[in-house]
Parts: structure tokens; C-alpha cells; sequence
């Protein structure tokens, strides 16, 4: 019998997985303040979320600022798609493989297009965004809480692009790419414990 390839048992730990830590559904989602803070409140998030800045700061050029806009932007439009009930499958799959998959993205100084480096950080954007988007009351517009989670997903790009840059002039990128694959493996741990409540 041929053993088992450890990749492919953690693929299928990430598609088994219910929930990932910080989409439980539970707190209010209609002020400014509340969608601000929510990131900050979830590991998958803030991994997720600094992982684009590292990256696109490794990557440097326009990558800096065209990857940290398109995850802002495809997430917001990921969070009117589940406000207006339009459904996704393998959403929390999908943010659990995106925090191992920017991790190693970063870990491993990918370097693709800046095209095609925005079009799987669209992917993981749009995961992101449902899952927040369906937790928005329907009694609510959600537009303060859209705001509040835009501008902190911004500052966790910031602090990402930040970090490089800082090692950069340091003279230590092995530190960005070291952050990277811890990254990963916290996705991987995530993933193994079945996503966080």
C-alpha cells in the first residue's frame, strides 16, 4: 500500500475543517468600531492579512499597493455577496488554505506577476469577505461595520509592507520569509484543529 503524501492529508484537514476562528457569527456587525475591531479579534485574519503586506512588500514595485487594494477591494465585494445571501461554497476552507497558502507564498519569497499575485489574493479576499458579509444582521445595513473592517484589513496590509521594509533596511529578509512560514504553519495548525471557534 503506497503512503500516504503529507500535502494531500493536509488538504484534506482544510476541507474538513467547520469553522475558522473569528467567524463565529456572534457580536454585533453594524458599527464602525465593531468592524474595526473584528479583525483584529481573529488569528486567521491577522494572518491572512499581514501575510499580503509581507508579500507584497517582498515582491516590491507595484505590487505594494495593487495587492493590498485588490484584497481590500474583492473583500468588500466577497462581503455584499453574503449580505445579499448569494452563497460560496468552502468559504472557511478556503480563508483556513489561504493563511498556509500566503504563509508559504511569503516563506518561499514567491515572486509571480503582479497579476497573477493579485488574482490569488483576489481568491482569498473573497472568501474573507463572505464569510463576514452573511454575519451582517439583515436588519442592518452593515455599511459602518464594512468601513470599520476595510480600514483595518488596510492597516494590517500596512503593518505587513512595513515589517519588509524594516528588514530590508536591517539587512535581515530572512526575517520576512522566517514570519511567512510561520504563517503557514499556523494555518496548518488551524487546519489540524478543525478551525477555531
Amino acid at each position: 500500500m503506497k503512503p500516504t503524501s503529507p500535502f494531500l492529508t493536509l488538504l484534506v484537514a482544510v476541507m474538513m475543517t467547520t469553522a475558522a476562528e473569528a467567524h463565529t457569527g456572534i457580536g454585533s456587525t453594524s458599527a464602525f468600531a465593531s468592524g474595526f475591531m473584528h479583525p483584529l479579534g481573529g488569528l486567521d485574519h491577522m494572518l491572512a492579512m499581514v501575510a499580503v503586506g509581507l508579500w507584497a512588500g517582498s515582491r516590491g514595485g507595484a505590487a505594494i499597493w495593487v495587492w493590498p487594494a485588490t484584497f481590500v477591494g474583492v473583500m468588500v465585494l466577497g462581503g455584499m455577496l453574503g449580505m445579499a445571501g448569494v452563497g460560496l461554497p468552502f468559504v472557511e476552507q478556503g480563508i483556513l488554505a489561504s493563511v498556509l497558502l500566503l504563509g508559504l507564498a511569503v516563506a518561499l519569497a514567491a515572486r509571480p506577476s503582479v497579476a497573477a499575485g493579485a488574482a490569488a489574493i483576489a481568491l482569498a479576499a473573497l472568501f474573507h469577505g463572505h464569510a463576514h458579509g452573511v454575519e451582517v444582521p439583515a436588519n442592518a445595513s452593515g455599511l459602518g461595520y464594512a468601513l470599520g473592517f476595510a480600514l483595518s484589513t488596510a492597516a494590517l496590509h500596512l503593518a505587513g509592507v512595513a515589517v519588509t521594509v524594516v528588514a530590508a533596511r536591517l539587512t535581515v529578509p530572512l526575517a520576512v520569509r522566517t514570519a511567512g512560514a510561520l504563517t503557514a504553519a499556523a494555518g496548518i495548525a488551524l487546519a489540524m484543529s478543525g478551525g477555531l471557534a
